[in-house]
């Protein structure tokens, strides 16, 4: 489930949350018997959006440039600065993501939850290239994460960033 404003003005230029069309977010691990722990979350979108790929894949650069992020094949190392506008906060069960022109928020499970109290980070992922047939509400099969994933072409074409994670105090 994703949430963001409709139309703000950005530099020179007015974002359209509409260009991205339906965005996602995905929580999961590797296989923790296997040293595979790390907790992972990835943004992408549907590819939907209805001025078509093109408008889509624009509008996702900008909400990576606008977040201080970029597609450059570098894991942006998050965890060390105090000031980025990207935030993951875990609490009840869900990981929250909230960044310039969007907030985002999708179950966790138990591993990625035990992975995440460990390391106090995760592995963020922000996809550029489409994945229209992770639908959201739909389960999203082993098979199907590690074709996409898989695919270089998703994760040369992605921003990917070490996020700490904040929690709720009480």
């Amino acid at each position: 489930m994703t949430t963001a404003q409709s139309g703000t003005q950005t530099g020179n230029s007015t974002f359209q949350r509409g260009h991205l069309g339906t965005m996602s977010l995905l929580a999961w691990t590797g296989d923790p018997e296997q040293g595979h722990d790390m907790p992972y979350l990835i943004a992408y979108s549907l590819g939907d959006g209805p001025e078509g790929p093109e408008a889509t894949h624009q509008a996702l650069l900008k909400v990576i440039a606008d977040a201080g992020l970029a597609v450059d094949g570098q894991l942006a190392d998050v965890t060390r600065s105090t000031g980025s506008p990207v935030k993951l906060l875990v609490e009840a069960g869900q990981a929250v993501l909230s960044m310039p022109h969007l907030n985002a928020q999708c179950p966790a499970p138990p591993e990625w939850l035990t992975a995440v109290e460990q390391r106090g980070h995760a592995h963020f992922l922000f996809a550029t290239r489409p994945w229209p047939e992770a639908v959201p509400g739909e389960p999203v099969t082993e098979e199907m994460l590690q074709s996409y994933l898989g695919d270089e072409s998703t994760l040369t074409t992605a921003a990917h960033a070490l996020l700490p994670v904040s929690r709720l105090r009480g």
